[in-house]
């Protein structure tokens, strides 16, 4: 029985949080939603509380109320988690932790939740000593916290990319280019390793029921799933499908060139994203979530027919503001200066 039971989800109005809300208030849940978002329910089962989650005094207070569950989407590096998960999983029924597909080395296909993982196998120095700060490596970590807390009232979670309301993915882009450039007729530049590598992307929708399934399920305590579709697709492909819904225009280039477009910082976290996982082919068994939560592939959205409910419902000024932003300035500067297509 779900009625009366309470679920505290921080930064819960994210890509699945937006989904996996309203789930849960429609299983019988009353839900509290922390995040430094200014929103207002229309569901008297669920109460957005604008706040600072990894405040301390917030945290304690929140406590307070004795929740059933936490479905915790906050994004912990590889310090903070150590410091305040025991809190957390000790001052709930049931926590679920936000860890990550990206985890996965590539070593195995499909992988499953016992493949490979990155900080386990990976040789490249570089990369594992930024374990506190590099997201792929910090998940995994935070899993590894867990497992040896001596606690068993926990699930972690690895999603794929997941696309939603406003998260529209294709390689390591993200909405403010992919979408703005496509309304605003503008050529994406996209890298050309990665065109055949295999593609894992689930519609949020689909991610939440997942999630929602597993709140309070006793068999999945001191488990971890990879919450995603079976579905995977070349990024060549997923590119195609925008240019067909909302008329991308995209050329590839050496990924070199690429990553020059991404950024004129700091490139390490995205060579990182590109290399450590978009240009791995992600083939996801995902028979263990499936299993549990006694979903059937069969009724998972197709990457197309999500993408085309979504984009039809983004409002006509989305990420209309967006030419400013560094990696649109940056791609309109390369295109420009090697005279091909709009900028």
């Amino acid at each position: 029985m779900t009625a009366g039971k309470r679920v505290l989800v921080p930064g819960g109005t994210g890509a699945m949080g937006v989904y996996l809300v309203p789930a849960l208030a429609k299983m019988g849940y009353r839900v509290d939603v922390v995040s430094l978002d200014d929103v207002r329910s229309d569901n008297p089962a669920v109460r957005y509380l604008k706040a600072d989650f990894k405040d301390n005094a917030t945290v304690e207070g929140l406590l307070k109320n004795e929740y059933d569950c936490i479905v915790d989407f906050m994004i912990y590096n590889g310090i903070e988690f150590p410091r305040m998960y025991r809190r957390l999983v000790e001052n709930c029924g049931h926590y679920i932790y936000l860890s990550s597909y990206r985890i996965y080395a590539n070593l195995e296909h499909p992988i499953t939740e016992r493949s490979p993982r990155l900080l386990d196998v990976s040789d490249d120095a570089e990369f594992l000593s930024a374990r506190d700060t590099e997201y792929s490596l910090y998940k995994a970590m935070g899993e590894d916290v867990l497992k040896s807390s001596g606690l068993h009232n926990w699930t972690a979670i690895r999603p794929a990319i997941t696309f939603s309301k406003r998260r529209f993915q294709l390689t390591t882009l993200e909405a403010d280019t992919v979408v703005f450039r496509a309304r605003a007729g503008k050529t994406v530049l996209l890298p050309e390793q990665a065109m055949e590598v295999q593609a894992t992307m689930s519609w949020a929708g689909d991610v939440a029921r997942m999630i929602s399934r597993l709140v309070l399920n006793r068999d999945a305590y001191g488990e971890i799933y990879t919450v995603a579709t079976a579905e995977h697709n070349p990024w060549r492909e997923i590119a195609e499908y925008y240019r067909r819904l909302i008329g991308l225009e995209y050329i590839t280039v050496d990924k070199e060139d690429f990553l020059s477009c991404v950024t004129s910082g700091n490139r390490k976290p995205h060579r990182w994203q590109l290399e450590y996982d978009r240009l791995f082919d992600r083939i996801v068994d995902n028979r263990k979530i499936l299993n549990v939560t006694g979903i059937q592939q069969s009724e998972l959205t197709t990457v197309y027919d999500g993408l085309k409910r979504e984009l039809a419902a983004l409002p006509a000024d989305a990420f209309a503001d967006c030419a400013g932003n560094e990696r649109n300035r940056l791609m309109d500067a390369y295109l420009a200066s090697h005279g091909t297509r709009k900028s």
